[in-house]
Formats: structure tokens, sequence, C-alpha cells
């Protein structure tokens, strides 16, 4: 069976939905570390495809959450080994950085809630993001961004308050900004300042229709890369 590493940063930050539709509708094994609760990372990367979740962390705050330290390196593998890489908020963010792009913390206009997410001309020929809706809603929360896109990536989508809002690296390692695994029931566990929680809840409850079916397409495209990746190491061994 193919295998996705997912590495947890954060209590509140699990797989949610993605769970569902790699595991149970993909036939994927999902090895999913807590790593916020102290659970240790692999040494290195013998799975099939990765998921670096989000946090509320920037991708080097060592001090604060020192595990970040081996999600990085197991990063770093992955790019160089081809291995299917999703990261999700600080994910995207430590694949920019890893890959040799800019992070700054507490920059630009906080986002928060489900927000409209115009999809790039460029995406037209991308594995995961073809094909999709001009402008797709997404559930945001964040103040940390993306600044500097790695050298050669591909740009993908945006909002007005934040361009990055997912790239490729390479043929095979995406970062969002957003959350695609993201129910609007977890919209409720957030606080953020400066926005009317009722009032963000109520518009992602309305988005979700449109939004759901859109993520749970990109995530089908992304399982079955892994899958892919499975059988051909399989093929050569």
């Amino acid at each position: 069976m193919a295998d996705i590493l997912v590495v947890q940063n954060s209590r509140s930050g699990g797989l949610s939905r993605m769970g569902d539709w790699l595991g149970a509708e993909a036939g994927l094994g999902l090895d999913v570390v807590p790593a916020h609760e102290g659970a240790p990372l692999p040494e290195r990367l013998h799975h099939d495809g990765m998921i670096m979740l989000g946090g509320g962390y920037l991708p080097g705050d060592d001090d604060r959450a020192p595990w970040l330290r081996d999600a990085r390196r197991l990063m770093r593998q992955a790019l160089d080994e081809g291995v299917p890489v999703f990261g999700i908020c600080l994910g995207g963010q430590m694949l920019a950085e890893v890959a040799g792009g800019e992070v700054t913390g507490d920059t630009g206009a906080p986002e928060n809630g489900s927000l409209p997410v115009t999809i790039r001309p460029e995406a037209a020929g991308d594995p995961l993001f073809h094909g999709l809706p001009p402008v797709v809603p997404a559930i945001e929360h964040h103040k940390d961004a993306i600044t500097r896109l790695p050298g050669g990536a591909t740009h993908l989508a945006e909002t007005a308050a934040c361009p990055y809002q997912a790239f490729r690296v390479g043929e095979r390692a995406w970062g969002v900004q957003f959350h695609p695994e993201v129910l609007p029931a977890r919209i409720k566990e957030w606080r953020a300042d400066g926005f009317d929680p009722a009032e963000v809840y109520a518009r992602a409850v309305a988005d979700e229709p449109v939004s759901t079916p859109v993520w749970h397409r990109v995530t089908g495209r992304f399982a079955t890369l892994v899958s892919e990746r499975a059988g051909a190491a399989l093929d050569r061994a």
C-alpha cells in the first residue's frame, strides 16, 4: 500500500476531511506523526508522499518547535528524491523556505475565513491545479506569509492580500497558504483580532458547497501521484 508521512504541528491542525479523501477513498496509508506532542519524526523518509500541515509557527521557529528542524530535513529529502509533497499553511511556507524562497512573520494583511482565491494562468498545465474554476473559495488563517517564491517555482494562485497562495517546486511538490482540509466547524476554534467570528463562520458555511468539490479533486490528484510513485518503486524492486 502506498503511504504518506503526515506531520501534525498543532493540536487542532489535523488532516480533517483530507484524511477521508486520501485514506478511505484513495486507499492510501496515512502515517500521522503528532510532532507537536513530542512524537519523533523518522530519520529518513521511506514513504511515497509527504504532507506538512499547518501550525502557529514560522518554518524556522526551532526554539518554540524543535521538531521543525527534522521536518525541514525530511522535506529537503523529499524534494531531492522527487517524493510528492503537499505543504499547507506552515507547510507551504516551509516548502518555500527549504527550496530557497523567503517567509516573513506578521507581514501584510492577515487573512481569516473563507476568501476568494484566484487561480493563475500558469495553473493550466499543473498536475493538481489544471482545469479549476478561475476563482475558488478557500479557508485562510494566517498572519505570516511567503514574501518570495523559490527560483523556478510555478506560481499557481493568489489573493489580493497575499499573492503567494499556491505554488509548485519542481514536478511534485506543492505549497498552499490556505487550508483545503478545513471544514467550517474548525473556524469556531480559531480567534483572530479584527474579525467577527460569527460572520467568518457564516461565510465559510455559504462557500463550502462550492469549495469542497474543488479541493476534493485536487486532493485526489495528489493521491494519484503518490500511488504512481509507489507503483514505480515496486517496478524497480
